[in-house]
């Protein structure tokens, strides 16, 4: 395990701490950016969050301000304005969410800006399921991940993906798996599949720690629940004292026959999660080949508490 009081601060020759490590944060007023943002700063990090002009002004925004974080708009067009956003930094995380125009384009304009302030680390927005051993066309959003990955290993940078499974939320509503009102767990292919998860605080949480962290390798790969259908359904059992049913629907030949339909017919091409791409993400990962490799890097940083599918299915929903 890799201690933290040594990953948020930098040694003097002398021995005294010096300024804490800066970390340039892109994507911070998402959902995920806004709680890299939190776990940086609890373990000391100085962060400055790149924000286009339209969102420096939103309540997302100010909730970083109030957090102590440097807030700097930018226009990711602009590249020496970016160079200069991500002058003095230690790493550049990126927690961009989009299309073609932002995780190939902006991130490319965000990488050029970090090797050219002279960044020694870059953390891509690659938070997912192991796009690394899908064929190409599989899945749209792990295609535009890989060629922003051709990109990025060829660049003169370190650069670290975290790689986390399915944020474990989506089971509450956005993947139809655990389906509440029939109590039924619903599948495809096969129920004994090892499934990950890890939910958007565990996975920014570990993401803040590895920014922290100069010796990190090229891929980091964790999950707060390796759990198989079957084992989706007893969490589902204990959380809500009921009890739940295995659905299979059909096979995986089925479900890829169903997402080609429902592309034609509902394509929503500039959404980035339509109903055909969540069930892109559900056959990558039922399939098994977008399983993260083990041994798995939980255990690399101290004091992060994982949090299992129970415990998320349990949780009540804010009204």
């Amino acid at each position: 395990m890799i201690p933290q009081s040594a990953e948020n601060t930098a040694t003097s020759p002398t021995g005294s701490l010096t300024e804490p490590a800066t970390i340039v944060l892109a994507g911070a007023t998402g959902a995920l950016g806004l709680l890299i943002a939190h776990h940086l700063r609890r373990r000391g990090a100085a962060v400055r969050a790149l924000v286009r002009s339209a969102a420096s002004t939103t309540a997302e925004a100010d909730s970083l301000r109030l957090q102590g974080v440097e807030v700097v708009s930018v226009d990711y067009n602009d590249a020496a304005a970016l160079t200069q956003a991500c002058a003095g930094a230690s790493c550049v995380v990126s927690a961009l969410s989009g299309l073609r125009p932002v995780i190939v384009d902006a991130q490319t304009q965000l990488l050029e800006a970090a090797i050219a302030a002279g960044v020694p680390r870059f953390i891509p927005s690659d938070f997912s399921a192991d796009f690394t051993r899908l064929p190409e066309g599989s899945n749209r959003n792990f295609d535009l991940r890989r060629e922003f990955q051709r990109r990025l290993d060829k660049a003169p940078i370190r650069a670290t993906s975290i790689l986390n499974g399915m944020f474990t939320e989506l089971l509450k509503g956005q993947a139809p798996v655990v389906l509440q009102g029939p109590k039924r767990v619903a599948y495809w292919g096969d129920a004994d599949q090892p499934l990950d998860f890890t939910t958007m605080v565990n996975t920014a949480e570990y993401t803040a720690a590895a920014a922290l962290d100069a010796t990190t390798p090229r891929y980091l790969r964790v999950a707060g629940e390796v759990a198989s259908i079957r084992g989706l359904q007893a969490a589902a059992q204990a959380a809500t004292g009921q009890d739940f049913k295995l659905f299979r629907v059909g096979s995986l030949g089925f479900l890829g026959t169903m997402i080609k339909v429902t592309r034609t017919l509902m394509p929503a091409k500039n959404e980035v999660f339509p109903p055909w791409q969540g069930m892109q993400y559900l056959h990558n990962m039922l399939s098994g080949q977008a399983k993260l490799t083990e041994p798995l890097d939980n255990g690399r940083y101290d004091g992060i508490q994982w949090t299992p599918v129970r415990q998320v299915l349990a949780a009540k929903d804010n009204a």
